[in-house]
């Protein structure tokens, strides 16, 4: 399921990142890494804030739908 779809407080594994090869690479900069966790610590408005490798990012909506997690 996308990583949008995830509620807030859950942690999940990255187990796909979609997109074009440019998108790919930005989030696995970001720390989006197949085998990583992720947690959604909120969602408001087209943004979502996660925790990634004991960071916060920010990401849209659109750009986290790229992200699948289990």
């Amino acid at each position: 399921m996308p990583l949008s779809m995830i509620g807030i407080g859950e942690e999940s594994t990255i187990k796909k990142i979609g997109g074009k090869e440019d998108t790919k690479r930005f989030l696995e900069n970001l720390g989006f890494v197949i085998g990583g966790t992720v947690t959604v610590v909120s969602a408001i408005g087209g943004n979502i804030i996660v925790n990634v490798k004991d960071t916060r990012v920010a990401i849209g909506k659109e750009m986290a739908n790229r992200i699948l997690v289990s």
